[in-house]
């Protein structure tokens, strides 16, 4: 999934850690603990332009996608994400993306 992440009013953004705790934040208050357990890799992360590309299993693509286009705050602020892309990708390459669960969160 290719994400785009908007902050109409110049808000705070994110680390790339940050950005995936949001994720999981995301996941948890729309399908509970089930969802925040969901698997999903953040391949890429661009702090400067809220873009990212997200790596999920395709059963939990409409958990993924409902929780993150439901979202409407980021610290107490309003945002939004925007699907640019879905694209199915070979478990071959995905094997050589990197992991985002290796981030270390402060």
């Amino acid at each position: 999934l290719s994400f785009r992440r908007e902050l109409p009013d110049g808000g705070a953004r994110p680390n790339a850690a940050q950005f995936k705790q949001l994720v999981v934040t995301a996941l948890r208050e729309l399908h509970g603990e089930v969802g925040a357990a969901l698997p999903v890799d953040v391949l890429t992360y661009e702090e400067k332009t809220l873009s990212a590309i997200l790596r999920v299993i395709s059963s939990g693509l409409v958990k993924l996608w409902s929780a993150l286009t439901l979202l409407g705050f980021y610290q107490n602020r309003r945002c939004a994400f925007r699907v640019l892309q879905v694209k199915p990708t070979s478990p071959f390459l995905l094997a050589l993306s990197g992991n985002s669960r290796e981030l270390v969160l402060d």
